[in-house]
């Protein structure tokens, strides 16, 4: 595991125990996150546990509606930045 991951562990499990956030908020959350890193076995088991507590189906899909729009959106940026000629100096460039 790098740190990277270490990180984004550590970050759901501090929304995880948060009271300012609904399970409702923090399933969403959590599929949100799982989506974006690619992980369908996590996916998975968290569309699972979702729809046992509750969440409909149709909120899980506008959930992934909204998660592939973002993430396309940020796509599309990063592609036209690096049109642009835009250098990078930081660690997480390759």
């Amino acid at each position: 595991m790098n740190a990277q991951e270490l990180h984004v562990i550590q970050a759901l499990e501090k929304a995880g125990a948060t009271e300012h956030l609904t399970d409702r908020e923090k399933h969403l959350i959590g599929l949100a996150v799982t989506i974006t890193r690619g992980c369908g076995f996590c996916t998975g088991g968290r569309t699972e546990k979702a729809l046992a507590d509750g969440v409909s189906q149709e909120t899980l899909q506008a959930t992934t509606d909204l998660v592939a729009a973002v993430n396309a959106g940020v796509a599309v940026r990063t592609m036209l930045l690096g049109m642009d000629g835009l250098k990078c100096d930081g660690p997480e460039c390759a």
